[in-house]
């Protein structure tokens, strides 16, 4: 239902065209994940959106631009590279081994699982962390819609219990947005590492987000 009011609000604020993409890193069956969350239903009321499946989308090669991975090209999604906005929409999550799953890590969901395989293992022995980063700079984010109404902690971002945070996080920088979620889980985002990582794409520190503003 998020997802449909987001489609929503961009056609009344005049978008051309909305897609709603994912590349699920673990459900290789997208028709069952649209159909069991619901989203099916709600793009059918709607009519206007269109859903692409990312991990069979074409791709186009981009060469990686901060050295973080030995990945000599990165193969992304032509409906991803063909976007004026990227948003991104997160749930809440832990992670076990990133510490958090927010906007930056959401980008995994990008790349095709028909080239990088499922989980898309390439990504991890990579570095998580790195990994990320290189995508940040590959995709850049445009905005984030995090939906923390019930948000995970604990083992995740599978098998944690469901947390009732209430809240939504907007954003037009993505750092500034998984910080902030963080600071709502309880979290220091200083001790994310791929956070820190990426705090030069944009702004971490609280104080001078505050100052900014």
């Amino acid at each position: 239902m998020l997802i449909a009011s987001v489609i929503d609000a961009l056609y009344r604020l005049g978008a051309a065209s909305v897609i709603v993409a994912e590349g699920p890193g673990h459900i290789r069956d997208t028709d069952l994940l649209l159909d069991e969350s619901g989203l099916r239903a709600q793009l059918e009321i709607l009519k206007r959106a269109k859903f692409v499946d990312l991990n069979f989308d074409s791709v186009t090669r981009v060469v990686p631009g901060t050295g973080l991975t030995q990945l000599e090209e990165i193969w992304l999604p032509t409906t991803v590279q063909s976007a004026d906005v990227v948003i991104s929409m997160p749930k809440i999550k832990t992670h076990h081994w990133a510490g958090v799953t927010l906007s930056l890590k959401n980008s995994f969901g990008i790349l095709p699982g028909s080239i990088y395989g499922w989980p898309k293992n390439v990504l991890h022995w990579q570095g998580i962390d790195n990994s990320i980063v290189e995508l940040a700079v590959s995709v850049p984010i445009h905005f984030v819609i995090a939906d923390g109404i019930e948000a995970m902690e604990g083992n995740g971002p599978l098998h944690g219990p469901m947390r009732r945070l209430g809240c939504l996080v907007f954003a037009d920088d993505p750092v500034a947005a998984d910080a902030t979620c963080c600071r709502l889980m309880g979290i220091d985002p200083g001790r994310v590492r791929h956070l820190q990582m990426a705090s030069p794409l944009g702004n971490l520190d609280m104080m001078r987000h505050r100052a900014a503003r």
